[in-house]
């Protein structure tokens, strides 16, 4: 890989060199490199692109990192991957995707990741998307990411977008079985002209089951965001939706949250709040010398830490 590949890949994922463990690199619509392990097998579809990641029941501590990287200006793809975790397993997907794009043409990357999750499962998935590039190209991401859980299995999600994406329509939807809980933190930033739709779905089936989807948001100049988030509580269940957003120069940011209990126990509550950064905030930390910029900069890092 060049310097451009191998810093996306960074940025992404937090790789300075292979990994251990499972992983499938993905540069440019082609497979760059591929591990599988006796526990995790990494396996090309046939009828679309993609992967299917399956991991034998009992599988503790293991980790499958799965980046995908665009440094061609133009270059444009939909991926599928499809997750398949057998029960009783501990095990963290490390997932993300970078554009490097230093032409006129629109760069896109579409990808549809889908989770089947086993009885007695825990898996943390971090996914980061970034973007780069001095020319006048657009960088588009469009990630769907589906939870299927069973019986108490559970599923961490982190998602990161800071830097570099002009438009993207993030959606998350998620069904879950009796005692199983699904924890999703989402962190953007959005500047410039660019657009950021976030779009929330769950569905609480089994008993005892829960959902906490937290969104922590930064929009500046004059860029646009939208948060959607849906929870339904169809048994007695707990669900809780968040979003919180900070506002700057000429943003826009809309927050939209809605629940639906359909079942006596539900237990279902949702917060929104969008505002500037505090007066005092600012001035407290410019007494310690920073400029404004300096204390702005300190202010956003620690709201989206």
């Amino acid at each position: 890989m060049d310097k451009i590949e191998k810093n996306l890949l960074e940025q992404v994922a937090g790789l300075h060199e292979v990994p251990a463990g499972a992983y499938n690199i993905r540069s440019n619509g082609k497979m760059a490199g591929r591990n599988t392990t006796a526990h995790i097998d990494i396996v090309t579809k046939e009828d679309k692109q993609g992967i299917d990641i399956i991991i034998k029941p009992g599988t503790k501590k293991e980790s499958v990192h799965i980046p995908v990287i665009l440094s061609e200006s133009g270059y444009q793809e939909m991926v599928y991957n499809d997750f398949y975790i057998g029960e009783d397993c501990d095990v963290t997907i490390i997932a993300g995707c970078g554009i490097h794009n230093c032409g006129v043409d629109t760069s896109k990357h579409d990808g549809i990741h889908t989770f089947y999750i086993g009885k007695n499962s825990n898996v943390r998935y971090i996914e980061k998307h970034y973007g780069e590039g001095d020319g006048n190209g657009t960088n588009i991401m469009n990630p769907m990411t589906v939870v299927h859980c069973e019986e108490n299995a559970h599923m961490e999600m982190e998602t990161t977008q800071i830097k570099g994406i002009d438009s993207t329509n993030r959606i998350t939807k998620g069904d879950l079985k009796a005692g199983a809980s699904l924890e999703v933190h989402e962190k953007i930033m959005t500047h410039g002209k660019q657009y950021a739709r976030t779009e929330f779905e769950v569905d609480l089936n089994g008993e005892n089951c829960s959902t906490n989807v937290i969104s922590r948001s930064v929009a500046r100049d004059d860029s646009k965001q939208e948060f959607f988030s849906k929870i339904n509580g169809n048994t007695a269940c707990a669900g809780h939706s968040e979003c919180d957003a900070i506002i700057m120069d000429r943003s826009c940011v809309t927050a939209s949250p809605q629940l639906t209990a359909n079942h006596i126990d539900a237990s279902l509550i949702h917060e929104a709040a969008i505002g500037k950064i505090a007066g005092e905030q600012l001035i407290k930390l410019m007494t310690l010398g920073l400029t404004e910029a300096e204390a702005e900069q300190q202010i956003i890092s620690g709201f989206l830490k």
